[in-house]
């Protein structure tokens, strides 16, 4: 179970999505067209994972909008085209098409970083039209139905997007309590993935706090010491600084775990508008020295062994940056690179959803399509062993999905009552699908089961015979999918990772003796670095074909660009404070002259 912050109040939005556009329809007489809104209002579902920068955020959830209704729209038309060619054709018309989406939704939701069940979403929305019967003056009304719940979608998202502050707080307060796990992981593994958490939470803070349109990379809020009112600041940098608290883990842990908890709760609370920053102290450290003026031995507390690091390169000079520059750009070659990574992962989906849907219309299984999405939800993942873990999740998750749906069609609802299932079914769904998949899909089964029943009604039995037929058929051929189709990408790209982190913690040991605005550029730059390593070790260690690295210099980069990270926080802490210290003294001097 992963913990999740803000999973209610995003449940409760979720929920409302899809109350809003399907309701009114119910109650209105028609309910076959609630489900066209309903696949729209999926696009709430991808909020979760949105970049925190507004205008990317606006702009990518607007995408996700345009291609559920896309999807809608061409599944209608391609029923509309092959459906009087009969049952056959259109079957496996939509076969082919099922397989494409989703392809292409598995490559464009992981080259956008937007995870969890979006990509499923969108194929379930191409997949149920493209099995339809409508005529061609249907396609544009369904299509705009679509575009309704999307855009309603769209508007319930923009509140959050529009208050940048609340972005920041949200953002900040996930990397508090990302660093708070750190501190109080036990074991090599645990602690290692917890520290790669706490990175990536670190660098969403910082491109949230340090957005060139909403901000000036201070969070700005009030304290109240004494009955007065201070203005005070709450920067990225004190979020950077938390990267050097292995060294507090004996001692303090616990105390500065429990800190950081009150924190994170203060800034996710709406009803708070004062916060305590963090004690400087605190960041510092016990024994902690600057490394401007001492650098960190080998031999510093850590919660692993830290293995010797390679023999490192001449120190590649940075390029020159102007305070205030944001992160560089990513090179075209390394979206290149990075396009080409996740290409065998969309193949592998493209022909397991293919392989599922083509066996379950050639053996006559009705709603053929449940295989396809169960084939394309299990290989919804990075690698063969994510693969087995989604398999055996997903196994569990329907049969208890099927049995709650039984439980549910044996009372015969009504339409208002399936509705109101429905709206119940989303909210749960997203209420425990991040924490755990498997949790998830024991309410999307039943939230799928009556969408299809409000759309076309058939016998219950039926029903549930076709979803249990399906889903087998679905998760076997994507488990063999995913054991033959083995490709070596996720070497090449572990083998890239390893030479960027190693260059880019050259450049970072560089920046250590350089200006106050390389060290910026280079923090984030070796963030970034080994974000992408640990991503790309985990990738290809589920992998069957072995990378051919050396396990012992990927360590090694790691504590590498880990202690440099430290080195360049505290760094960066001392600037920040040397500039404070700068601008209290300025109005004194210039009163004594």
């Amino acid at each position: 179970m992963a913990k999740v912050s803000g999973a209610l109040p995003f449940a409760l939005r979720a929920a409302l999505t899809m109350a809003l556009p399907t309701l009114p329809l119910v109650l209105l007489g028609h309910p076959n067209l609630a489900v066209f809104p309903a696949l729209g209002a999926f696009t709430i579902t991808f909020e979760r994972s949105l970049p925190l920068r507004r205008r990317s955020r606006l702009r990518v959830l607007a995408l996700v909008a345009l291609a559920m209704t896309a999807a809608v729209g061409l599944g209608s038309l391609l029923a509309v085209w092959v459906g009087p060619s009969g049952p056959w054709n259109q079957g496996l018309a939509a076969v082919v098409g099922m397989a494409a989406v989703a392809g292409l939704a598995k490559f464009g939701c992981d080259y956008a970083g937007l995870r969890g069940l979006g990509a499923v979403l969108i194929l379930v929305a191409f997949a149920i039209t493209a099995e339809g019967t409508p005529a061609l003056t249907d396609v544009l009304p369904h299509t705009a139905l679509t575009a309704l719940g999307a855009a309603i979608a769209w508007l319930v998202c923009l509140p959050n997007s529009l208050q940048p502050q609340r972005l920041q707080r949200l953002a900040l307060a996930d990397a508090l309590e990302c660093f708070a796990r750190a501190l109080e992981a036990a074991g090599p593994i645990e602690t290692s993935k917890a520290r790669h958490q706490a990175i990536v939470a670190a660098l969403r803070a910082y491109h949230a706090l340090n957005d060139p349109d909403d901000s000036d990379g201070v969070l700005g809020l009030t304290r109240r010491p004494s009955g007065r009112s201070v203005p005070t600041g709450y920067s990225a940098d004190y979020v950077w600084a938390l990267l050097t608290t292995d060294a507090w883990r004996d001692a303090e842990g616990e105390v500065v775990a429990r800190h950081l908890r009150e924190q994170a709760r203060m800034l996710s609370d709406r009803r708070w508008h004062t916060l305590l920053p963090l004690p400087e102290e605190l960041l510092d450290g016990p024994g902690h020295s600057h490394p401007a003026d001492t650098a960190t031995a080998p031999g510093s507390p850590a919660t692993a062994p830290v293995l010797a690091p390679p023999e490192p390169r001449p120190p590649t000079a940075l390029a020159p940056a102007a305070p205030g520059d944001g992160p560089p750009r990513r090179p075209r070659g390394r979206r290149r690179r990075r396009a080409a990574a996740l290409l065998p992962t969309a193949v592998r989906t493209f022909v397991g959803t293919a392989a599922a849907g083509g066996i379950a219309l050639f053996l006559g299984v009705g709603h053929s399509y449940w295989a396809a999405i169960s084939a394309a939800a299990v290989l919804h993942s990075i690698n063969v062993w994510s693969t087995m873990q989604r398999a055996v999740q997903r196994t569990l998750g329907t049969a208890i999905g099927l049995l709650l749906t039984s439980a549910v069609l044996v009372l015969h609802p009504g339409p208002v009552a399936i509705i109101c299932l429905i709206i119940v079914f989303e909210f749960f769904l997203e209420y425990v699908v991040a924490r755990n998949y498997g949790l998830g899909v024991i309410f999307l089964t039943p939230l799928a089961l009556l969408l299809s029943e409000l759309s076309t009604p058939v016998s219950a039995s039926r029903l549930l015979h076709d979803r249990v037929i399906g889903s087998g058929i679905g998760i076997s051929v994507g488990l063999v999918c995913a054991l033959l189709l083995v490709h070596g990408r996720a070497a090449v790209r572990m083998r890239e990772a390893l030479h960027l982190c190693t260059v880019v913690s050259d450049q970072a040991d560089h920046a250590l003796h350089s200006t106050a605005a390389r060290r910026r550029m280079a923090q984030v730059q070796l963030a970034a670095a080994a974000v992408e390593l640990y991503e790309a070790k985990e990738a290809a260690s589920g992998e069957l074909r072995p990378t051919g690295v050396d396990p012992a210099a990927i360590s090694a980069a790691e504590h590498r660009a880990y202690d440099l990270l430290g080195r360049l926080s505290r760094a960066v802490l001392a600037d920040d404070r040397a500039r404070r210290g700068r601008g209290r003294r300025r109005p004194g001097a210039a009163r004594t002259s």
